[in-house]
């Protein structure tokens, strides 16, 4: 016991008022007096109520505490409520405080449910309280910038291959990168900065979204895929819709990749177009 009285003593002597009211209120009404004594050298005499109300003057003197402590959530639903996402350097931006002091009250939404963590760092409000739709496609280009929408996902928004894809495919010139969350899965290919070419701005879901053209989106996902694209394998995608690709853009895509493997899966691709093409058009 005597030995627990010092460790507290030794502790009260260099630690800050709030947090010594704070440990003493956990002690016992014997240990209380007994630290009061100890007290009475250094600081004069108060209740222990007088000494509580004085702590916690000092404690809404400390900024960060405060707002550690009572921090409202509706401010931070007005200031994001219209955003599909947010990051960590908004909030310190906005709200003028610590990083780790706004992580530490993130956290704290996020157990309540009233956050979404899509990553380290972004976030989402639930659905209760964000007053614009949270579409995966748009989260995808704002998880992990610089990037755009390509390979299978982008080939089924252009209904290109008969299957609906799900998974959210995008390329980057950063390290390659994966993140799974409650909306989804959203992995990032990596790609050089010289073939980081061939995207546009499209609509998707009443919003904006960087995606591939179609012809880059074919050559996307035939660099990114290992192995030669034979007529075979180019015919076992069940590729469709041939008249969206633009012929003579996807070589020139082609060339600009400065891969042979390419170029002979593009030529190989626009044969299977043309005798698609010529087939529609005798039926």
């Amino acid at each position: 016991m005597a030995l627990r009285l010092f460790g507290f003593i030794n502790l009260f002597y260099i630690m800050k008022p709030g947090f010594i009211i704070q440990q003493t209120e956990k002690l016992s009404r014997a240990m209380r007096a007994l630290c009061a004594f100890f007290f009475k050298k250094r600081t004069a005499l108060y209740t222990l109520s007088v000494i509580q109300v004085q702590a916690r003057r000092s404690v809404y003197k400390n900024k960060q505490l405060c707002y550690l402590m009572y921090m409202k959530f509706e401010p931070l639903v007005k200031l994001v409520g219209d955003m599909p996402c947010f990051d960590l350097q908004l909030l310190v931006q906005a709200l003028d405080e610590k990083r780790e002091v706004i992580r530490v009250q993130l956290s704290r939404f996020i157990k309540q449910g009233r956050i979404i963590a899509l990553r380290r760092g972004m976030y989402a409000l639930s659905d209760v309280y964000r007053r614009v739709a949270l579409v995966p496609a748009v989260l995808a280009n704002n998880l992990y910038r610089p990037s755009y929408l390509s390979g299978l996902w982008a080939l089924s928004y252009y209904d290109l291959i008969p299957e609906a894809v799900v998974w959210l495919t995008s390329v980057t010139p950063r390290v390659p990168r994966r993140f799974e969350n409650e909306i989804g899965v959203f992995e990032y290919r990596n790609i050089r900065q010289a073939a980081f070419f061939g995207y546009h701005s499209a609509t998707y879901s009443g919003a904006e979204i960087l995606v591939a053209e179609p012809e880059k989106a074919l050559l996307d996902q035939w660099h990114l895929a290992p192995g030669e694209w034979s007529s075979e394998r180019l015919m076992e995608m069940r590729y469709q819709n041939f008249e969206t690709v633009d012929k003579s853009r996807l070589a020139e895509y082609a060339e600009r990749f400065a891969s042979p493997r390419l170029r002979r899966a593009a030529k190989r691709w626009s044969a299977i177009a043309g005798g698609a093409e010529i087939g529609a058009m005798t039926l």
